[in-house]
């Protein structure tokens, strides 16, 4: 089988996978536990801690471990809530954000909370214009995807951050996506939190971070929370954060050159879908190891399924919401509706993919294409 839906989950990276098994085996005390051992994890706990803060350029202070980025979506939402710096029950968010925060929204929703979703321009962002036209005096807080996971575009968080600041508006990234791929350095000084996951950057499974202004005063979400500073209960997974660091210096270190990996694999993919290019819409996008194509007439859900039956694995569309078969939240925040918003199919390429692959899976594409149109 060739996989081919990395923006869903990565392979655990061989040197993290190593890590791992040292940190579990050697390093196996509790981090909160006031001996020898406790304090050998904990010296590990805390590196890993200040590895993140130099990948963000921020303060260690900020830095909080999680299971992962749902988890840290809500917590990250829910923390700033506690640190709101005015009055008011209106929250902006976008209609194509992660499953993790739109579900955090429709909560906060039915609590009494007025949530403004903003849709997509044409080109896959958030307007500018449109989110300051959507700005009131009782807006506390923001939350936008900084990296789209279905068609590859990011989102103006400079801007967006600059509206924040001005306004009094407190301001969440999910940056799952683009963590490893682009530098987040820029973003992290543009918000107020930030939210990343380990396996999507070639880490272990359920565990991720979230970045949080040390600047503003919070208070816990789960009362008497004593572990990661009252962020987050629950004993600390520390040789899972070793692991994710390691897998986070690897993809930091290597970004330029994964970059042009994709975008390589990506011109070689589209050159072979030549033969349909006809009846193909192909997004454009920011990062080059996403590719969303719609094929007119044909449901995503079908090309999905015939090209798993020829070995390859794609999607159509993000992991947390294809099992309800519903049409892509993209399509919707793009204006596309009906049958059209389900012929939506999305392709991730990884750092293990390569030319053959791709021609591979386009020349499949162009078959089931012919064979179902």
């Amino acid at each position: 089988m060739k996989y081919f839906d990395y923006a869903a989950s990565c392979p655990l990276d061989q040197e993290a996978a190593e890590v791992y098994v040292k940190a579990a085996s050697t390093y196996y005390g509790n981090s909160s536990s006031l001996h020898d051992v406790g304090d050998q994890a904990n010296e590990l706990l805390e590196y890993s801690r200040a590895q993140f803060a130099r990948f963000f350029d921020v303060s260690k202070d900020g830095v909080f471990f999680t299971s992962g980025g749902s988890e840290g979506n809500f917590l990250a939402i829910q923390t700033l809530l506690t640190s709101k710096v005015k009055k008011g029950k209106h929250i902006i968010t976008g209609m194509a954000e992660h499953s993790s925060v739109l579900n955090s929204m429709e909560k906060l929703r039915q609590a009494g909370w007025d949530i403004t979703m903003l849709p997509f321009s044409p080109d896959g962002r958030i307007d500018v214009g449109g989110f300051r036209d959507a700005v009131r005096e009782d807006t506390v807080l923001a939350s936008i995807q900084h990296a789209n996971p279905e068609i590859g575009t990011l989102q103006p968080i400079e801007e967006v951050g600059q509206i924040c600041r001005e306004n009094g508006i407190l301001f969440h990234s999910d940056c799952v996506q683009s963590f490893g791929k682009v530098d987040l350095t820029t973003v992290a000084h543009s918000v107020d939190a930030l939210t990343i996951s380990s396996h999507k950057f070639y880490g272990p499974k359920g565990v991720g971070a979230v970045y949080l202004n040390p600047a503003l005063r919070w208070d816990p979400y789960v009362p008497g929370t004593t572990h990661e500073g009252g962020f987050r209960p629950g004993t600390v997974n520390v040789p899972g954060i070793v692991a994710m660091s390691a897998a986070a210096e690897k993809a930091v270190i290597g970004l330029d050159v994964y970059s042009e990996h994709y975008r390589e694999l990506r011109k070689e993919f589209l050159n072979s879908l030549d033969p349909i290019q006809e009846k193909c819409i192909i997004y454009e996008a920011d990062l080059p190891s996403t590719i969303g194509i719609r094929v007119a007439g044909l449901e995503g859900q079908l090309i999905m399924n015939e090209a798993n039956l020829r070995g390859f694995a794609i999607s159509t569309g993000s992991a947390c919401q294809v099992s309800m078969q519903t049409p892509s939240k993209t399509m919707v925040a793009l204006g596309v509706e009906g049958k059209a918003a389900k012929e939506f199919t999305r392709i991730t390429l990884g750092r293990e993919t390569e030319g053959e692959d791709v021609r591979q899976l386009g020349d499949a594409l162009v078959k089931i294409v012919r064979e179902n149109l």
